[in-house]
């Protein structure tokens, strides 16, 4: 018998690798026989890089960047297969970095994301997975392109500076003094939102709020937006506005695809594809998921509906096992539910979020023992 084991993070207890860990080990301790094959998930958000490099026994490279706020700080991002670089743009330019009082995406800056690019390049990677999420942003990714030598002026010709603010004021894009070796390599994008660039829908309407904009501010950075594609159209001949998943993190996923060609795609597919595991899931009798929270969002690019896509096309049962399950069976079965068979949590009895935390590896061992020797009974059957 061969299960695979393809869950995410319990986010605040158990990274991806300690999950799929401990279901792993309390698979074994009830049948030693049973092949057992682990593949830690991610969607592109945070836990990314740790989860590919830990999985893949990558290593960690440590820089001093521009933080969103111009101060220096240190962030890492991951080395895998020798030149495979996975950034989280949130490492370097994210809104954890930025103090409640002091967030105001008119002045953050994606310059730190920039740097750490530009380092993937110096080290010689060839191809780099940019994690798009947790932003503190909405530069539309000028910062990034600043760090990599382009330069932005306004219509009398002075040289632009950071920070969503500068947006209204680009005239003219000189990319003469792009990093020599930033078009040399492949950009990938993990997101998983699909919003374009500007509009209601679109980075600043959507996503500004929460980086600490009020409604004026919302307004003239959507207004920035729309000059920022405007110009990109006039002097570099791409057509970002209305691009879906232009708006992730602030515009850094069009600003990705306008200055580096980058292409954007859902982040889970993206480790299915780096992880391998369509390999690894042929011939399975049973694949198990799961994430912390199993909740609406599970069915828009999250990593166990990625997982489930791809086992339905083997006709693999799936069955997740998540920290919590918030979502009804009547949701679940009208967002596609058919490719799983069943979720679970690993919640016993009702507990307070610390408990659940403190004792997750404990709980997550006894629900999979549980189901495990369920379907053991009913498979031997």
């Amino acid at each position: 018998m061969k299960i695979v084991i393809a869950c995410d993070k319990y986010k605040g207890s158990l990274s991806a690798n300690d999950v799929c860990a401990v279901i792993a080990k309390s698979i074994k301790d009830i049948d030693s026989s049973i092949e057992v094959i682990i593949n830690p998930m991610a969607d592109g958000g945070e836990g990314t890089v740790e989860t590919l490099v830990e999985s893949s026994r990558g290593r960690y490279a440590q820089v001093p960047v521009m933080g969103p706020l111009g101060d220096e700080i240190k962030a890492k991002f991951g080395i895998i297969e020798d030149n495979i670089a996975v950034i989280e743009m949130s490492a370097a330019s994210g809104l954890w970095l930025v103090p409640y009082d002091r967030r105001n995406p008119m002045q953050t800056t994606t310059y730190g994301t920039g740097q750490l690019i530009k380092k993937a390049l110096d080290m010689d990677c060839k191809k780099i997975i940019m994690g798009l999420g947790g932003s503190s942003t909405n530069d539309g990714g000028m910062g990034m392109a600043q760090a990599l030598g382009i330069k932005f002026y306004d219509a009398v010709g002075n040289l632009l500076g950071l920070g969503g603010s500068q947006l209204s004021k680009i005239a003219s894009i000189d990319v003469s003094n792009l990093y020599p070796a930033a078009l040399d390599v492949v950009y990938e994008c993990a997101c998983d939102v699909e919003n374009p660039l500007t509009g209601k829908n679109g980075a600043a309407y959507i996503y500004a709020g929460q980086k600490g904009a009020d409604s004026v501010m919302i307004k003239e950075l959507n207004r920035g937006l729309i000059n920022f594609a405007k110009v990109i159209k006039n002097d570099l001949g791409k057509n970002i506005r209305d691009l879906k998943g232009a708006g992730a993190s602030g515009g850094l996923g069009g600003g990705m695809v306008a200055f580096l060609n980058a292409k954007l795609r859902i982040g889970v597919n993206i480790i299915i594809d780096v992880t391998k595991l369509e390999e690894k899931i042929k011939n399975a009798d049973l694949i198990i998921s799961g994430e912390g929270a199993f909740d609406k969002q599970t069915f828009f690019g999250k990593s166990a509906f990625g997982v489930a896509n791809l086992a339905k096309k083997y006709n693999i049962p799936v069955i997740t096992i998540n920290g919590s399950v918030l979502v009804d069976r009547k949701k679940i079965k009208r967002n596609d539910g058919s490719l799983f068979c069943g979720n679970f949590s690993i919640l016993n009895k009702p507990m307070e979020l610390s408990d659940a935390i403190e004792n997750s590896a404990e709980l997550l061992e006894g629900a999979t023992k549980e189901l495990i020797n369920f379907y053991l009974k009913i498979k031997r059957k």
